[in-house]
């Protein structure tokens, strides 16, 4: 994304009546740690993000595949609302709804074969969130992990159809859910609501690819995906410092 692509997306927000942005957290404002309560956001980015909460007719959300309650913690201090666990998940105005129905009978089943690529694969480690199950292996040795993996989604893919499940293979993470939960179904459910005529969307991951694919016709919608790789996404950034830089402009 060119600085003239930044200073059209700029000005199409300020003359905008009503706007709606949509950032991921992980990846796009704090870069991944081996400890993910770590990953805080920057004083700095506090300060923009506040500012954007409060531009007249603008609407920012958090859209993270993060349980809720540890996205909770991390933007507690911030008036902020919140999309978690994909979508199934949603706090506004300071209160959390369930966004899909919790149907967790598949992760018995599940939870059995992440147990055993886990104890296969040192390091490793599984994470139960209340709409969703996600296998982590950020910090294992990187050939192990990425070989245990690829081991993984084969065996799940044999029972996923039969749970009506699908597997989001992520960044150092193998995530399974529900296939009526998602960014994209999340954000539909969004836009469907309200007319926006200006939409920002920015992630980094392959979790943020089905909200940059509902929005690929929207002429009202700018995608950015941070990093490179393919994407749907309309535009790209090369890290979060270029997202910061973005989001600045847009709080002056």
């Amino acid at each position: 994304m060119d600085d003239i692509e930044k200073a059209e997306l700029v000005e199409k927000f300020e003359k905008a009546s009503n706007k709606i942005v949509l950032l991921d957290y992980d990846g796009t404002l704090v870069n991944y740690e081996l400890i993910p309560g770590n990953a805080k956001l920057s004083e700095q980015l506090d300060e923009i993000l506040i500012k954007l909460i409060d531009k007249p007719k603008t609407k920012v959300f958090i859209i993270s595949g993060r349980g809720y309650q540890d996205i909770d913690k991390l933007l507690v201090h911030l008036p902020i609302d919140i999309i978690a666990e994909h979508g199934a998940m949603m706090k506004e105005s300071g209160l959390w709804k369930n966004q899909i129905n919790n149907n967790d009978l598949w992760k018995k089943t599940v939870i059995n074969i992440l147990n055993q690529i886990t104890f296969a694969c040192p390091k490793s480690y599984v994470e139960e969130k209340k709409f969703s199950l996600a296998w982590h292996y950020r910090n294992t040795e990187p050939q192990s992990g990425h070989t245990h993996s690829r081991e993984l989604i084969r065996l799940l893919e044999k029972i996923i159809h039969s749970y009506n499940l699908k597997i989001l293979d992520g960044n150092k993470v193998v995530e399974i859910l529900t296939n009526e939960n998602g960014k994209g179904k999340a954000v539909k459910k969004l836009i469907e609501e309200i007319n926006y005529d200006f939409i920002l969307s920015i992630g980094d991951d392959v979790t943020d690819e089905e909200m940059f694919e509902f929005f690929l016709h929207n002429s009202n919608a700018y995608t950015i995906k941070v990093g490179n790789g393919d994407t749907y996404a309309k535009n790209k950034v090369a890290d979060i410092n270029d997202v910061v830089l973005l989001l600045k402009q847009l709080s002056l």
